[in-house]
């Protein structure tokens, strides 16, 4: 079964490691065979891995959009998946993790990617409010002394 494409004017994609931008006009694409492809939206730069969500995210990415996995990318996220799980106490975002290294070591990494999405949003709603508080208290502590 293709999979079809729309693409908004000027959007970008990454096609089997290929960065393909469409021109100033809505168009549709039918793949016809399996590719690896990542919407713009979806494309995560390293220097935008500065959650511990979006750091397990990265290195899925990376496995798949290289169609195959790479000892380092694969260590990495191990490694920041393992450090995830050891201060979440959710059962249901536990049980999200596990799909999600279930999906990596069966190399479905798109379904992985799809999951770690979650992870990202749970990350947002419960540490959102902390960004502003740490630095405001951070300034207040170095005032003070």
């Amino acid at each position: 079964m293709p999979l079809k494409l729309s693409l908004k004017p000027n959007e970008k994609i990454v096609l089997n490691g290929a960065v393909i931008q469409n021109g100033d006009r809505r168009s549709t694409l039918l793949l016809q065979n399996r590719a690896s492809v990542l919407r713009e939206k979806d494309i995560m730069q390293p220097e935008d891995a500065s959650t511990p969500a979006r750091r397990i995210y990265l290195p899925i990415m990376l496995m798949y959009l290289q169609g195959e996995e790479d000892a380092e990318q694969y260590n990495d996220f191990a490694m920041r998946m393992t450090e995830f799980m050891s201060v979440v106490t959710n059962p249901e975002v536990l049980e999200t993790c596990v799909g999600i290294s279930r999906d990596v070591m069966g190399g479905e990494y798109y379904k992985a990617l799809t999951k770690c999405r979650k992870l990202m949003d749970y990350e947002a709603e419960r540490l959102g409010h902390v960004t502003g508080g740490v630095s405001d208290s951070t300034e207040a502590g170095r005032n003070a002394a």
